[in-house]
Formats: structure tokens, sequence, C-alpha cells
């Protein structure tokens, strides 16, 4: 069973004298978007955890962002193969960091995940150029308020702004525009249609 832990979800290679593999290396953007796709499948999975423990109230926000990570997972897959790499599979099952039973254990997971994730699309950031660069920065945007958000306090990504923050002040939340504050954002938008409790088996 996969763990939830350890570095971005990149296993080093420690075969003697195994020749470096370069889709691997977290120090290249073929290696940090692999990391990236691990951490969303191991994200899909934990929301789907999440959202079966969740109480009705929470239940929409948590399926919100589950989907949003269904989609990023996705478009990670398709970009690894766009940079001529294989996609990580997802695993089977995922070890949990604790254990999820109630409303406050469920956002306690989704605001670890969201953590995570703003650690390794960091990486993605700092290793991808262009578009690849601003949607990871988006990414890490959206995971660090969602982090925050699950956690009901702030959490401080430096740099991110720089990449991510939105020009138009119509893509603001409403609440916040003109002031650069994101405290009325929300998840990540997926896809329209989302079935059943226990939403991330897939």
């Amino acid at each position: 069973m996969a763990r939830l832990t350890g570095t971005h979800g990149v296993k080093a290679n420690t075969e003697p004298h195994a020749e470096p593999d370069p889709d691997m290396d977290p120090d290249t953007e073929l290696g940090a978007t692999r990391a990236a796709l691990a951490a969303e499948h191991a994200a899909v999975y934990g929301y789907g955890v999440a959202g079966a423990a969740a109480g009705s109230d929470l239940d929409p926000d948590l399926r919100q962002a589950w989907s949003g990570h269904r989609s990023r997972r996705d478009a990670l897959t398709r970009r690894i193969r766009d940079l001529g790499g294989e996609p990580p599979a997802a695993a089977a099952g995922y070890a949990l960091p604790f254990e999820v039973t109630d409303g406050p254990s469920a956002l306690a997971l989704a605001a670890e995940l969201e953590t995570r994730l703003a650690a390794v699309y960091a990486d993605l950031v700092r290793f991808s150029a262009g578009d690849a660069r601003r949607e990871a920065a988006i990414a890490l945007r959206e995971a660090a308020v969602l982090a925050a958000r699950w956690h009901g306090r702030a959490v401080a990504f430096p740099g991110v702004s720089e990449y991510a923050t939105p020009t138009d002040p119509s893509e603001q939340p409403d609440d916040d525009r003109g002031t650069g504050k994101m405290t009325g954002a929300h998840p990540p938008a997926g896809p329209g249609t989302v079935p059943g409790a226990g939403f991330g088996q897939d």
C-alpha cells in the first residue's frame, strides 16, 4: 500500500550502479510533473476518504475539491506524455496519516493533502516554464488557499503571486476584488456532476 507521506511521491533509485532515471529526477520538469501527478493520485484517493467521513454540510465543498483534483490529475497525465515520459499509475490504496472518522478529521486530512500538493507544485513552478509554469503556479495558489481554508488559518507561500495572481479583476473572488486577498476563494472547479458518497474511488 502506498503512503501519503514521503518525498512528493518520488522514490529514489537505491540499486547499486543503477543508471539515473530522468523520469524520476525531481530536479527536472518531467520529474517534478510526475511528482505532482503522484500527489494528485493521493489527493483523489484522500478526498474520497474525507468525503465518505464528512457530514452533509461539508460534502459539497469536499466534492468540488475532489473533482478539481481529478481534472488536474488528467491534465498532468497529458503533460507527462507530451514531455515524452510515462505517467505514474495510482496505487491501489494509500496509508492515511491518521484515522478519518468524522467532519473534523476529514477537514484535517484535506488540509494535509493540500499542504503536500502545495509543496510539489512549488517544485514544478521552479522547474517548468511558460504556460506549464503558470498552470503550476495557479495550482500552487489554489492548494495554499484550500490548505488555509481547511486549516482555518493562513498558510503563506512566498512568491506565488508573481505567477498566479489574476491580472484581470473579474477573475478574483467577488468579495475580494481589488484587495489582493484570497479569503473568499473556493475549491477548484472540475467536472459538473460527481456521483455518490465516498466519491474518491476513481
